[in-house]
């Protein structure tokens, strides 16, 4: 059976997803363009390939979603899945609410991950007040009031996590980077509402592989599939007229929201003019944990 969405072929693959761990956290702010600093601001960045965490932005919530009562966004932050991952989630976590959002002015922090498993925020955000914080019991939480020079930065103490899927992801083929453009935007822009999941990096540019000729640096570019190698390289996997393979990178609170939220970037990508084909990276199961393939998704959630 031949495999494609709304007449645009579909690669009959599958996407390698990796197990992690995340923390869901919910931002507060008395204005939009504040709010909008501290979600952006704290989750830029992705660096789990070095060690470290990477985020993004879920959704922005209304008043009435909110403790206390102000507008409000969902992020998630999220770590590997390693021995030592709490370690490192307690650092990250410390590192990008200190300085992407306490710095931001008028910002609170709440827990939103539904989790038995907490990290206490009195060690890694809470001591910033250098002793002179305090905690209390508010909008029916325990939070911690730090002072500081706008104000004060008040912070739930306790920070869940729990173990989701990570790396997701979905390969667009296009005629130019106008239609590239067009078709990750639509797919990340259809992604902002979907419960649960986040596009790390929103529309990717770069996507790796596992084997380079430079391990000190990490990753390095997937030359099978750089249109500007095509013609020069023997074994280039580039079709003729492709000039962009936007990739986007999605992360789950589980494995049926990151297999729904594929599907819904496929079918959106499907409408745009120039994409001449849909498809997902993988490292030949070699690293990830979990293998979705295309067919998969599209029986399940396809019309």
């Amino acid at each position: 059976m031949k495999l494609e969405i709304n007449g645009v072929p579909v690669e009959d693959t599958y996407c390698e997803a990796f197990d992690g761990i995340y923390s869901r956290l919910l931002i507060t702010a008395k204005h939009r363009w504040l709010l909008k600093k501290a979600a952006y601001g704290s989750t830029a960045l992705p660096s789990t390939v070095f060690g470290e965490s990477e985020g993004g932005v879920e959704k922005f919530v209304s008043p009435e979603e909110t403790p206390d009562g102000r507008q409000g966004a969902i992020i998630q932050i999220w770590v590997q899945k390693t021995k030592n991952f709490k370690d490192v989630l307690m650092r990250e976590l410390g590192k990008r609410i200190r300085q992407g959002i306490l710095v931001v002015p008028t910002t609170r922090l709440f827990n939103a991950t539904q989790s038995e498993n907490y990290i206490d925020a009195e060690i890694n955000v809470g001591r910033c007040g250098d002793g002179y914080e305090w905690e209390e019991e508010m909008w029916g939480r325990k939070v911690i009031r730090i002072p500081i020079m706008f104000g004060e930065f008040i912070i739930e103490r306790y920070l869940g996590y729990a173990e989701g899927i990570a790396g997701g992801n979905v390969w667009f083929f296009c005629e130019s980077e106008e239609a590239a453009l067009e078709a990750g935007e639509a797919a990340v822009e259809a992604l902002k509402n979907m419960e649960g999941v986040i596009t790390s990096f929103d529309i990717c540019s770069a996507g790796s592989k596992p084997e380079t000729k430079y391990p000190e640096i990490g990753p390095t570019t997937n030359h099978y599939y750089c249109p500007t190698l095509k013609g020069k390289i023997p074994d280039s996997k580039v079709p003729e007229g492709v000039k962009s393979i936007p990739e986007i990178v999605i992360n789950g609170v589980n494995i049926e929201a990151v297999k729904k939220a594929m599907y819904v970037c496929l079918e959106v990508a499907s409408k745009v003019d120039g994409v001449v084909k849909l498809s997902a990276g993988n490292y030949g199961g070699k690293l990830g944990q979990h293998k979705i393939y295309l067919k998969d998704i599209i029986e399940e959630y396809g019309e």
